[in-house]
């Protein structure tokens, strides 16, 4: 899980990521794409929504870390960026119940890995 985690939210603040800087989801303040966080729209122990790409963006530290995610300004994110049928539909997915077993957690972080490796190099970006 842990390998899994490392290289999709690698991958989710490269893809997010604009000459080397993301802007918080939630607050909307530029921080360098390291120094940010792969924040979950639903939390993160929502199995089902974990590596979801829909549910997840760079955020800053703070907001994530400290602002329990600043979720009212996550959700006028979301809204923007995808309406709310789509939040609707993440919000459903959140009582799905999965396991995932070393097998399938190898997969996911061997294909982020790979993911993020590639825009690192598209971005000119070192991980």
């Amino acid at each position: 899980m842990k390998t899994a985690d490392k290289w999709f939210s690698l991958f989710i603040r490269l893809r997010d990521s604009k000459d080397g800087v993301i802007r918080c989801c939630s607050c909307g303040k530029t921080v360098l794409w390291r120094e940010s966080d792969c924040g979950h729209f639903i939390n993160r122990g929502n199995l089902p929504l974990r590596f979801c790409e829909e549910n997840c963006h760079a955020q800053c530290r703070y907001c994530n870390r400290f602002d329990e995610g600043n979720a009212a300004g996550y959700y006028r994110f979301m809204q923007t960026k995808y309406g709310e049928e789509a939040i609707s539909k993440i919000m459903a997915a959140k009582h799905q119940t999965i396991k995932l077993s070393k097998f399938e957690l190898g997969i996911i972080a061997t294909t982020y890995k790979a993911k993020a490796q590639e825009l690192a190099k598209q971005k000119g970006l070192k991980l």
